[in-house]
Formats: C-alpha cells, sequence, structure tokens
C-alpha cells in the first residue's frame, strides 16, 4: 500500500470563467505542510478521439492549423463534447463525420487517458473505428479549416519518427488503438 497523501485544498476561485477558457486557482496544502497559493487548474471539457481506419488500411488524419505554436498539425479526429448531453462514443462518431465526411458504423472502446493531469481536469475518450468509409462532405465549424489526409498504417510510425505526426494525444492513440488491433 502507498504512502503518498492527496494535495489538501484550502481555497479555490475561478479566476477566468470564458466559454472557451476557464482557470481557476488553488490554494493548497501539500503533505509536508508548505502551502501554495497560486496553483492554477484549466478546466477543460472532456474529448473523444477517433482512430478510423478504412478497409485499405489508410489511417484518416486532419491537417489543421493550430494558433497557439502557429504552426499546422496532423491529428486524428477529434473534439470535445458535453457529457451530459452526449457520450463519448457518439462525440467520437460525429467528430469523425463532422471533420472528415467519413462514417464510423461500428467503433469499439480503446480507453480513457489524461493528457496533462497536472494542470488540466479533462479525460480523453478514444476510439478504434475500422472499416470506415466516406459517405459525405465535411461539415466545419467557422473556427476550422481542415484537409483531410489519408496515410497507410504501415507509414505511421516513420511518421512519427520524421516529426511529422508529433501531437502527443494522436500519438497515444495511435499506439494503443494499433497494439489493440494485434490483439483482435
Amino acid at each position: 500500500m502507498s504512502n503518498l497523501k492527496k494535495w489538501k485544498i484550502l481555497q479555490s476561485k475561478m479566476v477566468l470563467n470564458h466559454p472557451w477558457c476557464r482557470i481557476r486557482q488553488d490554494k493548497i496544502e501539500l503533505p509536508n505542510g508548505k502551502v501554495i497559493d497560486d496553483y492554477f487548474v484549466s478546466i477543460k471539457p472532456e474529448i473523444a478521439i477517433i482512430l478510423p481506419i478504412t478497409s485499405n488500411q489508410e489511417i484518416v488524419f486532419v491537417r489543421q492549423y493550430r494558433h497557439a505554436v502557429a504552426d499546422f498539425f496532423i491529428e486524428l479526429p477529434a473534439g470535445h463534447f458535453d457529457p451530459t448531453q452526449e457520450s463519448a462514443e457518439i462525440a467520437a462518431i460525429r467528430e469523425l463525420q463532422e471533420e472528415t465526411g467519413y462514417l464510423a458504423q461500428q467503433v469499439k472502446k480503446v480507453t480513457v487517458f489524461y493528457d496533462k493531469p497536472s494542470k488540466d481536469t479533462n479525460r480523453i475518450h478514444l476510439f478504434l473505428a475500422e472499416n470506415v468509409m466516406k459517405v459525405g462532405e465535411q461539415n466545419l465549424d467557422i473556427t476550422e479549416e481542415i484537409e483531410v489526409i489519408l496515410i497507410p498504417v504501415s507509414e505511421v510510425l516513420d511518421k512519427i519518427h520524421q516529426g511529422k505526426i508529433s501531437v502527443s494525444g494522436t500519438i497515444a492513440a495511435l499506439f494503443l488503438g494499433l497494439n489493440l488491433m494485434k490483439q483482435l
């Protein structure tokens, strides 16, 4: 049994409460008694991410601009959702169709993981969808401009090593999802 102890929240207040960004400031007491009065936590929505694979063994990726680092990235289709409004599975299927025009008729939940639990509150729900099919056009939000890219499964590892696929959530999802496929 572990002797690790949780941190104690002495005080908590919302310092930024905007629909696109919520930041909480906690005053905490560490197990050793030290008090930190400015521990900031980003309150983020749940994320659904989907690993869509066509019958030709190609993964459907999206390429889009990410303003925080002012560059373009190749990622798996994903998006945030409100678990009181829809399930993670429905959100993953919806995001795939909206961002790419591809349909996942059946999905398998792979796992739930965290990206940055030291500062962020959200969970990432990962789904695998095989034999996805192009059924329509993209249905993008006003803030989205997305290019759809198909990459053969056999080339994905090289793309990661070359730095062409470099987003942590996408990399984790690829390794977890592709490993699960070998076990099926």
